[in-house]
C-alpha cells in the first residue's frame, strides 16, 4: 500500500475513534454498566480477532458470590411465615397426612415446572420482570409491572408482621413471661383479674390488648399503637439496611436468616418430643383421613399453598436468579429449592404438632381435675351414687383415661339427665381438632404453650427471632422483586430508590399500626395478592409458551444448560400448568364470590371474636386492591397497541446485548450503519473497513415498534446471537 494511502487509512481510524468517543460521552452518566464498557474499533490488519466471538467478558451485572448464597437467598425467599403457620393448620383441616399426597402432586404439576421457568427466563435475559417480560413481548410489558405492584402491597402489610414478632421478641427477655397470667386490676376495696382476661386466657389478652390494643371495627381507628410504629419502623430499617447494596449486602445476611430458622426448628423438635404429650399430636397431625382428600376444595387449598409458598408471580425469583452466569444448571435449583420448601413446611408441621400436642395434654389435665372434682362433690350430693364407680378409681390422682372410664358411666347411667350435670368429656383429639392457623398460632397458641416450658424465656426469644428471620427472608425477595426491575429499566441509582421505597412503605403502613391495623393487614392478606398473583403467572405461561414460542424456550433451555430439559416440562408449560392454573382462578373467584366478605372483630365486652362484614368503603378498598394490582396488564397493552407515547425525539434508546457488552443507541436511526458516529450524517462519514470488530445496528433489525423495549424504555432488546436469541415479536 503506498504511503500517503496508509497515511489517509489512519487518519479516518483516528477520526472514526474520535467520533465514537464523542458517542460514548454522551451517553447517560448514570448507566453503570454502560461506563464500564467498551466500544472498540481496530485495524483489520492488525488484528483479525473477532471480539464477538473471542470475547468472554460478562455485563457488569452483580453476581452472587457462591452458588450456595443464592441458593441461601432462594429459600430464605420461598421458606416464609406461611410454611409455618400455614401449611400445619391445612395439613390438620385437610385429612391429616392423606392432605401431603394431593399437596406433592400439585408441586410436580405447577409447582416446580413454574419455578424452574421463572429462573429459567430471570437467568437467560438477566433482568428484573419488568425486563424479562418486554423482552419476550413489549405488549405484556405490564406483567412485570403488576408484579412490582403486588410485591409492594405485600411488603406493606408482611413488614408489619415483622414488626409484631420484633415487640414479642423485645418483650421475651423476662421471667415469667408477660403473658403467662392474667393481670390484677385493684381498686378502692379490692383486687380482681382483668375481665377481658379472665374470659379469654393471658395469651389472648395480651395478644389483642396489651400488645394490638386492638379497636372493636375496622371503622374505629383509635390512633396509632407507638408501641407497634416503633417496631414497624425498625422492622423498615433493618430490611432498608440489608438491601440498601442489593445482593452484595442482603446475600451476606442470607447465611444467617435462611439458616437460623432450621436451627430453631430443629431445636424445638427436640424439646418437643421430650414432652409429655408431644406424641399425641403427631400421631393426630399424621393420621390419614382418606374421604376428605377426595374434596375438592382440599386440592383447592393444597394449589393455592403450593403457588405462594414457592413465590410464584412476585418477580423475586426472576430477579435472584438474574444475578447467575447464563449457564447456570436453573433446573437443578428448581428442583432443590422446591423440595426445600416442602420438607421445611412438614419440619414445622412436626414442631407445631408436637408443641400442641404438649399444650393439649396440659389442658387435658386440668380437665380432668376439674370434672372431677366436679364428680366429688355430685357424690356428696347424692346426685350420684358411689356404686357405679369402679373400685380402682382414686380421684386424688386420676389419669385421663380412668376419668373418661367413669365419664362414659355415668353418661350411660344418668342419660336423661347427663346434660344438666355439667360434666365435660376431656379427650385431646377434640383440643387438637381446633384448627389454629396465622397470627392466632403464632401469637396466641404457641405463646402460651412456651409458658409451660422449662426456660420459657430462651424458648420465647428463639421462636420470635425464628419468625423475625422468616419474615426477614420473605422481605429480601419481595424488595428485590420491586428495585431490580425498576433499577434495571429507569436507571436509577439502587441505594436511592430503596430508601425512598423503604420510607414511602413506611409512611403508608402506619395504617396497620393503627388501633384496627390488624384489620387492614387481615384485608390486604386477603385481596391483595391473590388473584393478581394468579392472572400474572398465567399471563407468564402464556407468554413463554405461545409468544415466545415453547420449541424455541425449549432450544434456548438447552444451549444455556448443556442438555435437553424432560419433555416433560414441555407438557406441563404446554398444557397442563395452563389448566390447573385456570382451574385454581375461576375457583378462587367462585370461593371468593361465596364467602362473605368481613374480617373477625374482638369484641372486647365479651372477650370474642365475631365476624363483621366489610363497610361500603371497606368493599371498595379491597376491589381497588385487586384493580390496582392487575391495571398495568391492559394500561401498557393498550399503551403500546395503540402507540400513545410519540418517542421521535430520539431521547429513549434501546439496549442491545452481546455476551455481556451494552451499547445503547439512540433511536429511529436510518440509513447506513456509519450513522451511528455521533454527529456525522451518512454523507459526512468517511466509511473505512470495520470488519466485525464494531458492534452496530445492522440493517434490517426489527423496527422499534415491534423490538421488545425500543418504544417505551422498559424492556431490553437483546442483540441477535446464536445464544442469546431475539423474541420473534
Amino acid at each position: 500500500m503506498p504511503k500517503n494511502s496508509k497515511v489517509v487509512k489512519r487518519e479516518l481510524d483516528d477520526e472514526v475513534i474520535e467520533s465514537v468517543k464523542d458517542l460514548l460521552s454522551n451517553e447517560d452518566s448514570s448507566d453503570d454498566a454502560f461506563k464500564k464498557s467498551e466500544l472498540m474499533v481496530d485495524d483489520q490488519e492488525e488484528k483479525d480477532t473477532d471480539v464477538e466471538e473471542g470475547s468472554d467478558v460478562e455485563d457488569e451485572r452483580p453476581a452472587w458470590n457462591s452458588k450456595l448464597q443464592y441458593i441461601l437467598a432462594q429459600v430464605g425467599f420461598s421458606v416464609g411465615l406461611g410454611n409455618v403457620w400455614r401449611f400445619p393448620y391445612l395439613c390438620q383441616k385437610n385429612g391429616g397426612g392423606a392432605y401431603l399426597l394431593p399437596y406433592l402432586i400439585l408441586l410436580l404439576i405447577i409447582g416446580i415446572p413454574l419455578f424452574f421457568l421463572e429462573l429459567a427466563v430471570g437467568q437467560r435475559i438477566r433482568r428484573g420482570s419488568i425486563g424479562v417480560w418486554n423482552y419476550i413481548s413489549p405488549k405484556l410489558g405490564g406483567i412485570g409491572f403488576a408484579s412490582c405492584v403486588v410485591c409492594f402491597f405485600v411488603a406493606l402489610y408482611y413488614n408489619v408482621i415483622i414488626g409484631w414478632s420484633l415487640f414479642y421478641f423485645s418483650q421475651s427477655f423476662q421471667h415469667p413471661l408477660p403473658w403467662d397470667q392474667c393481670p390484677l386490676v385493684k381498686n378502692a376495696s379490692h383486687t380482681f383479674v382483668e375481665p377481658e382476661c379472665e374470659k379469654s386466657s393471658a395469651t389472648t389478652y395480651y395478644w389483642y390488648r396489651e400488645a394490638l390494643n386492638i379497636s372493636s371495627s375496622l371503622s374505629e381507628s383509635g390512633g396509632l399503637n407507638w408501641k407497634m410504629t416503633i417496631c414497624l419502623l425498625a422492622a423498615w430499617v433493618m430490611v432498608c439496611l440489608a438491601m440498601i447494596k442489593g445482593i452484595q449486602s442482603s446475600g451476606k445476611i442470607m447465611y444467617f436468616s435462611s439458616l437460623f430458622p432450621y436451627v430453631v426448628l430443629l431445636c424445638f423438635l427436640i424439646r418437643g418430643l421430650l414432652l409429655s404429650g408431644s406424641v399425641d399430636g403427631i400421631r393426630h397431625m399424621f393420621t390419614p383421613k382418606l374421604e376428605i382428600m377426595l374434596e375438592p376444595k382440599v386440592w383447592r387449598e393444597a394449589a393455592t399453598q403450593v403457588f405462594f409458598a414457592l413465590g410464584l408471580g412476585f418477580g423475586g425469583v426472576i430477579a435472584f436468579s438474574s444475578y447467575n452466569k447464563r449457564d447456570n444448571n436453573c433446573h437443578f435449583d428448581a428442583v432443590l429449592v422446591s423440595f426445600i420448601n416442602f420438607f421445611t413446611s412438614v419440619l414445622a408441621t412436626l414442631v407445631v404438632f408436637a408443641v400442641l400436642g404438649f399444650k393439649a395434654n396440659i389442658i387435658n389435665e386440668k380437665c380432668v381435675i376439674q370434672n372431677s372434682e366436679k364428680i366429688l362433690k355430685l357424690l356428696k350430693m347424692g346426685n350420684l351414687s358411689l356404686d357405679m364407680i369402679p373400685h380402682h378409681i382414686n380421684f386424688s390422682s386420676i389419669t385421663a383415661e380412668d376419668y373418661n372410664l367413669v365419664y362414659d358411666i355415668i353418661q350411660k347411667v344418668k342419660e336423661e339427665e347427663f346434660d344438666s350435670l355439667g360434666l365435660k368429656s376431656c379427650q385431646i383429639e377434640d383440643e387438637l381438632n381446633k384448627a389454629v392457623q396465622g397470627t392466632g398460632l403464632a401469637f396466641i397458641a404457641f405463646t402460651e404453650a412456651m409458658t409451660h416450658f422449662p426456660a420459657s424465656p430462651f424458648w420465647s426469644v428463639m421462636f420470635f427471632l425464628m419468625l423475625v428471620n422468616l419474615g426477614l427472608g420473605s422481605m429480601f425477595g419481595t424488595i428485590e422483586g420491586i428495585i431490580t426491575p425498576i433499577v434495571d429499566t429507569f436507571k436509577v441509582r439502587k441505594e436511592i430508590l430503596t430508601v425512598i421505597c423503604c420510607l414511602v412503605a413506611f409512611f403508608i403502613g402506619l395504617i396497620f399500626v393503627q388501633r384496627s391495623g390488624n384489620y387492614f393487614v387481615t384485608m390486604f392478606d386477603d385481596y391483595s395478592a391473590t388473584l393478581p398473583l394468579l392472572i400474572v403467572v398465567i399471563l407468564e405461561n402464556i407468554a413463554v409458551t405461545r409468544i415466545y414460542g415453547i420449541d424455541k424456550f425449549m432450544e434456548d433451555l438447552k444451549d444455556m444448560l448443556g442438555f435437553s430439559p424432560s419433555q416433560y416440562y414441555y407438557y406441563m408449560w404446554k398444557y397442563v400448568s395452563p389448566f390447573v392454573l385456570l382451574c385454581l382462578l375461576i375457583a378462587s373467584v367462585v370461593q371468593m364470590g361465596l364467602s362473605p366478605p368481613g374480617y373477625n372483630a374482638w369484641i372486647e365486652d365479651r372477650a370474642i371474636e365475631e365476624f363483621h362484614s366489610y363497610p361500603t368503603w371497606g368493599m371498595i378498598v379491597c376491589i381497588s386492591l385487586m384493580v390496582l394490582a392487575i391495571l398495568p396488564v391492559p394500561i401498557v397493552f393498550m399503551v403500546r397497541r395503540c402507540n400513545l407515547i410519540d418517542d421521535s425525539s430520539g431521547s429513549l434508546a434501546s439496549v442491545s446485548y452481546k455476551r455481556g457488552r451494552i451499547i445503547k443507541e439512540p433511536v429511529n436511526l436510518e440509513g447506513d450503519n456509519t450513522s451511528l458516529i455521533h454527529g456525522k450524517s451518512s454523507s459526512e462519514v468517511p466509511s473505512p473497513n470495520f470488519g466485525k470488530n464494531i458492534y452496530r445496528k445492522q440493517t434490517g433489525s426489527p423496527t422499534l415498534d415491534t423490538a421488545p423495549n425500543g418504544r417505551y424504555g422498559i424492556g431490553y432488546l437483546m442483540a441477535d446471537m446464536p445464544d442469546m436469541p431475539e423474541s420473534d415479536l
